[in-house]
């Protein structure tokens, strides 16, 4: 990792498993929309999210499904490579598609809040993930340039955001999660 000025890693998936029924918590935001009379744009949790603001459900939706985020992040498993964060030698922070408040109770819960530097979660700036601006600010924050940042996660949603951002990728196990 010495070859790079800033390390940043995705949160879930990659430095802790979210205790998080995705599947519920996506039945939960179908319910948000059916409540409001809106007829829901499909079953993806995340197609969901997107579509929210234009129904006018953006915030209920988000607080729905950050309320789990922050829930699983309370009794969330840490994973192997939450390790290289206490051995680093450069600046490290986390890029997630969580909500920013649930990524800090998640590294809080493990230990690993003192080693990051910088925290973007989906809601910490106006676009999402695989959009290259919370990648961007993570490095930004961190004193880096994209060109000499390494973005490590779990799934393909996180080596396109890194090539948009113009930072190399390293998937956590070698492969895509395939979420």
């Amino acid at each position: 990792m010495t070859e790079y000025d800033a390390v940043v890693y995705d949160l879930d998936g990659t430095l802790v498993d979210l205790d998080v029924d995705w599947a519920a918590t996506a039945r939960d935001v179908r319910e948000v929309y059916r409540a409001a009379g809106v007829e829901p744009p499909g079953d993806g949790l995340w197609d969901l999210l997107a579509a929210a603001p234009e129904a006018g459900l953006g915030e209920e939706v988000e607080a729905t499904i950050a309320a789990r985020e922050r829930e699983g992040a309370r009794t969330s498993p840490r994973l192997p490579r939450a390790d290289e964060l206490l051995a680093l030698s450069v600046p490290a922070g986390v890029c997630s598609l969580n909500c920013e408040a649930a990524c800090r109770i998640a590294l809080d819960r493990h230990d690993l809040l003192s080693t990051v530097d910088v925290v973007v979660g989906r809601d910490t700036v106006t676009t999402r993930k695989p959009h290259p601006e919370p990648l961007i600010e993570a490095v930004t924050r961190l004193g880096a340039r994209p060109e000499r940042a390494l973005f490590v996660g779990d799934s393909a949603r996180d080596e396109e955001t890194a090539q948009r951002a113009g930072t190399d990728f390293e998937y956590v196990d070698g492969e895509p999660s395939g979420y």
